[in-house]
């Protein structure tokens, strides 16, 4: 298959190519910097601005299958209006210019696998949520919705769209866990908030496994849950990890303290997502990691 790949630079860009090419798929990349993100996997790379243009028409030769993963990182830097707007920008605008490309071509690709979030439900307490909830309240939710909307846009030019809801990964070429581990290890890892938030978490195998389930089971469309089936709270998590890295947990972060520094970045992490992946296993989905002390025994052991 020839799948063109946007967000290749990202945690799980870089990965997922890895495997896809590994499984001797064709790569198409995308990308502000082709030069930065032209992998050793025999891909073509272009550069395309997804916030302002449309992706070069060339790009989409013989192109089957797209991913579609470019954006912002969320928790890049605190959320001013300005970094609010790349946000919204870089996901909306991205996924509109990248299907009013699609548009243009005489033969579609057959799917498009389209990025998206867990915080499309907001704060939902206790509330257990599969891929049928609705949508929640603020800001991430609403850039979601909007985001989603763009993707599904694609369905009418005869193209399956799946949406994939991600959680929190877990691998340690990135993300959340990388930024956490030196205070951990310095013993001032401890929970966030009163630790009965949900955390819906997932180890970076098996994100990049729900995409390429999706990628190739023509029977997955719509949301997908992109979140491990043994959710944890937050305080579970931190003892999780603690135990891992063999350090206590002295110190909890007030919510108040959190606000302070994160701003209305906070909600990001103090939000309660009680999510279930209810298409992914219902589809046939075998998860690697189900419960997160072993995800994350993996992820030290093999961490680079």
């Amino acid at each position: 298959m020839r799948v063109l790949v946007t967000g290749a630079t990202g945690m799980i860009g870089k990965e997922l190519c890895r495997v896809l090419a590994a499984d001797g798929n064709e790569l198409v990349i995308l990308s502000r910097r082709p030069e930065a993100s032209t992998v050793a996997y025999g891909s073509q790379s272009f550069r395309w601005n997804p916030d302002s243009e449309l992706p070069p028409k060339e790009a989409w030769d013989g192109v089957d299958a797209v991913v579609h993963l470019a954006g912002e990182p969320v928790a890049g830097a605190r959320w001013t209006e300005e970094q609010k707007r790349r946000i919204r920008d870089s996901r909306v605008k991205g996924t509109r210019n990248l299907i009013d490309g699609m548009k243009q071509l005489a033969v579609c690709p057959k799917i498009l696998v389209s990025g998206s979030a867990v915080g499309f439900y907001g704060n939902r307490g206790q509330e257990l949520l599969d891929e049928r909830s609705s949508a929640g309240k603020g800001f991430l939710s609403e850039v979601c919705v909007e985001w989603e909307h763009e993707a599904e846009r694609a369905q009418a030019l005869g193209v399956r769209v799946s949406l994939i809801r991600t959680g929190v990964v877990l691998g340690m070429s990135g993300g959340a866990l990388e930024k956490m581990l030196l205070p951990f290890k310095l013993g001032l890892g401890g929970r966030l908030g009163d630790g009965q938030q949900w955390f819906p978490w997932i180890h970076e195998d098996d994100i990049v496994g729900i995409v390429q389930h999706a990628l190739f089971h023509p029977q997955v469309s719509g949301p997908v849950n992109g979140v491990a089936p043994g959710i944890v709270n937050n305080a579970e998590f931190t003892t999780a990890f603690a135990a891992g890295l063999n350090r206590p947990t002295f110190f909890p972060v007030p919510e108040f303290a959190l606000r302070l520094l994160m701003g209305e970045m906070a909600d990001v992490v103090l939000a309660s997502q009680r999510v279930f992946p209810k298409v992914a296993l219902n589809t046939g989905y075998k998860f690697k990691y189900t419960n997160l002390p072993s995800a994350i025994e993996n992820i030290l052991k093999h961490r680079h």
